[in-house]
């Protein structure tokens, strides 16, 4: 839903940054909403709240200018840093009524609004991460104001920290592998019938067809072989090239809606930027030598190793 992996069905990326590091500020089951000492100059009083994007050491103004950020918000509140301690948040004010649990959860069931508050989120992180390492929050990170989120960041600044160490110089990218699946045999389903005149042809024929039933079973266990050697083979030489790897659950042709192929490697990989070609070539490689078909998608920032720290 970001124009990254939109088959994932992910929000912000193929993993986003894991919730215990970042959260809705609704504690007390109260409304989000701004703290007075944090109002912008012309919002109404507790009319706003503080949506965070992501993390970073330092931020370009210039790299945020012209970004739409969340629909519907941008001239009355624009794409902005928020500073704490050593590090800076990038934000954005929006109506926290707008923001209200109750209010996102009917954003949740509408697939299209979803989709543009996704895609509004993975375009700011984005543009954040061209001035350097980034650490990307949970879609609908929301606080009280300015001044409660720079306080909960700041209680995890060495965290943040930490993980933008890890990620510096590094970008994500995603593997999916496919093999052929194979069509079941017209035989599979039913035995031949007997001929009228001889027990002795039923026999052969149920012998035969037990003979077919056992030559498919067979047949289903090789490919499953090799399907998991493929995967494994695959994820081994690649993880070879990478500082972390992660592996997804692999899609369902029912989740694909491809049913001449079947996927049997889903994984991710944090590289750095000196190994980006070494990494293609090794796709290439891997593509020819197991016969199999192997997408490459990135470099992404990296999403699915900023909860690891």
């Amino acid at each position: 839903m970001t124009g990254r992996d939109t088959a994932d069905g992910d929000m912000t990326g193929r993993d986003t940054a894991d919730g215990d590091m970042t959260g809705r500020d609704t504690a007390d089951g109260d409304t989000a909403g701004s703290d007075p000492a944090t109002e912008q100059p012309g919002t109404p009083d507790g009319a706003t709240a503080t949506y965070v994007f992501a993390v970073c050491r330092q931020l370009d103004p210039a790299a945020l200018a012209g970004l739409a950020g969340l629909p519907g918000f941008t001239e009355c509140f624009p794409v902005r840093g928020l500073r704490f301690g050593p590090l800076t948040a990038v934000v954005q004010h929006v109506p926290a009524a707008e923001f209200s649990e109750d209010a996102w959860q009917q954003r949740l069931s509408d697939r299209a609004e979803l989709e543009r508050c996704a895609r509004a989120h993975h375009e700011v992180v984005t543009a954040a991460a061209a001035c350097g390492p980034t650490a990307p929050l949970a879609l609908a990170t929301l606080y009280r104001g300015d001044e409660r989120a720079r306080q909960a960041l700041e209680a995890d600044t060495g965290r943040f920290t930490a993980v933008l160490a890890r990620i510096e110089d590094h970008a994500e990218w995603g593997v999916k592998v496919y093999l052929p699946t194979s069509a079941p045999a017209p035989s599979e389903t039913a035995p031949a019938r007997p001929l009228a005149n001889g027990g002795g042809a039923a026999h052969g024929a149920g012998r035969a067809y037990l003979e077919r039933k056992r030559g498919l079973h067979q047949a289903r266990e090789h490919q499953h072989d090799r399907a998991l050697q493929t995967a494994e083979d695959i994820d081994a030489a690649l993880s070879r090239l990478a500082t972390a790897a992660r592996r997804l659950r692999p899609h369902s042709p029912e989740m694909t809606g491809e049913k001449h192929r079947l996927q049997v490697l889903n994984a991710t990989y944090l590289v750095t930027s000196v190994c980006e070609k070494r990494l293609r070539d090794a796709v290439t490689g891997l593509r020819h030598r197991t016969g199999a078909e192997v997408e490459l998608s990135g470099p992404w920032v990296p999403y699915s190793f900023v909860g690891e720290v």
